[in-house]
């Protein structure tokens, strides 16, 4: 993966604007390792191979960025991201790093479902 860059993600995102896809996104801030420390609150959200069909995106921000993907009945977002990639399954696969380097959110966007 390598640091976002605002202009290439948007010609990304925008890509799959229009198609059915599917969304995987994730969120957490410790949930895996919440047992550490049992005054830490945990909380994450997670939701895989989710059908959707956007109008359009949009990417916002200095970074960390939010990007926004704008159904016709809603908006499907995921902020803090830091680094994408274009995979060799043509998969959009967005995350967003800690300072710590350990992953806090997840969205991906493929023509095809996840595994």
């Amino acid at each position: 993966m390598e640091p976002i860059t605002k202009p290439a993600v948007h010609d990304l995102i925008n890509r799959f604007a229009g198609k059915d896809v599917y969304i995987h996104l994730e969120t957490t801030n410790g949930a895996y390792a919440s047992h550490f420390n049992e005054k830490f609150f945990s909380a994450g959200a997670y939701i895989r191979n989710a059908k959707v069909n956007y109008e359009h995106g949009k990417i916002i921000g200095d970074g960390p960025y939010r990007v926004g993907i704008k159904m016709d009945i809603g908006w499907i977002y995921a902020e803090g991201l830091t680094h994408y990639e274009l995979d060799e399954q043509d998969r959009l696969l967005m995350a967003g790093h800690d300072y710590d380097g350990k992953l806090a959110v997840a969205l991906q966007i493929s023509a095809t479902p996840f595994e």
